[in-house]
């Protein structure tokens, strides 16, 4: 189904949310960009979004998921914090920042992986925390704490192993198979392909960091770290664009390869407010930078924000 065939589901506690949610997808589809979003307010249940229960494949969103798996077993004494891993640049996952883009091995604690991983979306620290705890046992734990609506599938090399064999080292080639297949539902690079990827849901993201806010899932010493170190993360140009202020919080995480853009995280202000929100983007241009896709996402968080608040 082409982009410019879809209609959105959309939810809404009332006229008023769903009129917010029905303006973020219009302007989502002008600018060429498929996807879903939900914010929801902790605290009154209230929300707005749309398509909120089609699974997207996540790209760094994953990086969630196994970090609270990683801090649960950190919790339960199964696993020492500073406990010594070397990541050699010749063997590790690619990427643009942090240990992925180092030139010589380093050795780091397991507690800085998870930094590394959640501040500046390391794919090396990931893939070195896969490690420790396997992708089967991530997903085996997820689905043992009923997040049936995420699924973890591979580590996060897979993804370039995925594009490389589909487009050689062509980047550019790659990103075109991706807005092509986008359009039709068959997907050449596997990892695109919210059967066989790491995927998740609007509605599923959001109920997860609904539960770790709440300390309603692993332990509470777990869910306490994950908001801390979400509250690290670098990027702000998608959700937290519009969310500057002394006055507010923001703890998230992107998720960015190829034509995903995506963003999850949980916005608290200072009057108690406190919405949780996914946006899950799939862009049908080929643009390797897309800086007004990214506005348009915060100013997706902006309008959420300010139609939930109390």
């Amino acid at each position: 189904m082409s982009a410019a065939a879809h209609h959105p589901v959309y939810t809404g506690g009332d006229a008023g949310l769903s009129a917010v949610a029905e303006a973020i997808a219009a302007d989502w589809a002008a600018l060429g960009v498929r996807g879903s979003f939900l914010a929801r307010n902790l605290d009154t249940g209230e929300q707005l979004g749309f398509d909120t229960d089609e699974p997207v494949p996540l790209a760094s969103v994953a990086k969630v998921p196994l970090a609270l798996v990683v801090l649960d077993r950190i919790a339960a004494g199964e696993l020492d914090p500073a406990r010594p891993v070397t990541v050699d640049p010749g063997t590790s996952s690619v990427g643009p920042t942090g240990l992925a883009a180092f030139r010589h091995p380093a050795t780091v604690a397991v507690g800085d992986l998870l930094l590394l991983m959640l501040s500046v979306s390391d794919n090396a620290a990931a893939d070195a925390l896969f490690d420790l705890v396997p992708v089967a046992e991530t997903d085996a734990r997820l689905h043992a704490w009923g997040c049936d609506g995420i699924r973890v599938r591979h580590r996060m090399n897979h993804l370039y192993e995925c594009a490389a064999g589909a487009a050689g080292n062509d980047f550019s080639l790659a990103l075109e198979l991706a807005v092509r297949d986008e359009g039709t539902g068959r997907h050449t690079i596997e990892t695109l392909d919210p059967a066989h990827a790491n995927a998740g849901t609007a509605a599923a993201l959001v109920g997860l960091l609904q539960r770790v806010w709440r300390d309603e899932i692993a332990a509470p010493a777990a869910t306490a770290e994950l908001r801390r170190l979400m509250g690290h993360q670098v990027f702000t140009q998608r959700l937290a664009a519009e969310l500057r202020a002394d006055t507010l919080r923001w703890s998230g995480k992107t998720g960015t390869f190829l034509h995903l853009r995506h963003e999850i995280g949980v916005v608290e202000a200072d009057s108690g407010d406190r919405v949780a929100m996914a946006a899950l983007t799939r862009a049908t241009r080929r643009a390797g930078l897309a800086p007004d896709v990214d506005l348009a996402i915060g100013a997706a968080g902006r309008d959420a924000f300010e139609a939930l608040r109390s």
